[in-house]
């Protein structure tokens, strides 16, 4: 791809947001939701107030629990996916630990997934003694379940808890989390989903799926920041991480954000009913970005089917990463490197080692993700910048 001239970049003050893996939009529909909500009272209050800021919460949790196949008390709202996920999997491997007398076990993880699961699982294993097996994965970063069956075959502390993600954060790759969920059954253990790149995204039903607990992040699909869910089977054993009021059946104490509850299921509402036509769309756009991005020489695409609709992972040879997403952002693009990231500090994606990407090929990694909002516009400025973007990176070198 040639270089473009500042001609052609966007206008000044434009911006286009290809970074909805990390965060989508607000839709319409929730942020009426929420404004409608804003005044609501507390929902442990007994009074009239308090009353129908619960109607407002309860509405909530039974339209989640029906996007998703759950039942309404099978809705545990939390802060988001990081706090679904670690009482998703520290809470069944506790209680299990309690029944057992205080006996460590076996915790079943992959090396792809998010931080949020992966501290979780370090967490285990340095203060609770548990044995952590890690499935092995090929080079698309997917499950290779009959491995991991045979890793399983041998003696081994009892199986705890399994985890797995449904569909990668960095990659967009969805994994065969039916077969994970089958194999965990030969153990007898619960297996946790972190479903929050997948939610809005794929058709999720939770009774179907077998899992104990299942993780969601309401802005992964058009929500507020700062709420997620962790549904959890009603027989599941699960241990909460935090002492109060004993809200949320006990698992999650402290008082519900009204508003942000509304917001979130208005947004998962919007999102399961407009699921198919915007997969449609985005994977369309999708195609003519990856097309684009391929015409530059020296790109290795990370990216591959089956994979969420609005993923293009990259890597950019001899250009460093986190040169490409600030050159894009000067031009008005949000980018990511697709990389873990703590504090504001990019790091070596622990995906592609997995994968087996060298290290070099890694540090030149962009991701571009599209969502509900996204349109033609947005794949033409990136196209329109990135030939020039690259040259510029590499002209920089790699530190």
């Amino acid at each position: 791809m040639s270089s473009t001239s500042p001609a052609t970049r966007p206008a000044a003050g434009a911006r286009h947001h290809l970074d909805h893996a990390a965060t989508s939009p607000l839709r319409p529909e929730a942020r009426d939701e929420m404004v409608a909500a804003l005044g609501a009272g507390n929902p442990n209050s007994q009074y009239a107030e308090g009353r129908a800021a619960r109607k407002i919460l309860e509405d909530a949790r039974e339209s989640i629990a029906a996007d998703l196949g759950a039942e309404p008390i099978e809705v545990i709202f939390t802060s988001g996916g990081t706090e679904a996920d670690n009482l998703g999997v520290r809470g069944p491997y506790l209680a299990s630990m309690k029944e057992a007398g205080g006996a460590p076990g076996t915790v079943v993880t992959t090396p792809v997934e998010h931080d949020a699961i992966r501290k979780a699982v370090a967490h285990l294993a340095a203060h609770h003694g548990a044995h952590v097996i890690e499935t092995p994965v090929d080079a698309s970063g997917r499950v290779l379940v009959e491995r991991l069956r045979e890793l399983c075959d041998g003696p081994a502390a009892p199986h705890r808890v399994w985890t797995c993600q449904w569909a990668n954060n960095e990659t967009g790759a969805i994994q065969p989390i039916g077969e994970f969920i089958a194999a965990a059954g030969d153990h007898g253990a619960p297996v946790h989903v972190d479903a929050v790149q997948a939610i809005g995204h794929l058709p999720i039903d939770f009774h179907a799926t077998g899992a104990a607990t299942l993780a969601a992040s309401a802005h992964k699909f058009g929500g507020p920041r700062g709420i997620g869910a962790l549904l959890v089977r009603r027989d599941a054993r699960v241990t909460p991480l935090n002492a109060g009021g004993g809200q949320e059946r006990g698992l999650r104490s402290g008082t519900p954000d009204v508003a942000a509850a509304a917001g979130m299921a208005a947004a998962l509402r919007a999102a399961t009913a407009a699921m198919e036509e915007e997969r449609r769309a985005v994977a369309k756009l999708r195609d003519r970005l990856l097309a684009g991005v391929k015409d530059i020489d020296g790109v290795v695409v990370h990216t591959t089917e089956p994979a969420l609709p609005g993923h293009v992972h990259v890597s950019v040879g001899g250009a460093e990463g986190d040169s490409l997403i600030m050159l894009l952002d000067a031009a008005g693009i949000s980018a990511a490197t697709g990389s873990a990231c703590a504090a504001g500090v990019n790091r070596a994606s622990h995906v592609l080692a997995a994968m087996g990407v060298d290290a070099a090929t890694s540090r030149g990694a962009l991701r571009l993700t599209l969502g509900w909002d996204s349109t033609a516009a947005d794949v033409d400025a990136v196209l329109a910048v990135l030939g020039d973007t690259v040259a510029r990176a590499r002209a920089a070198g790699m530190a």
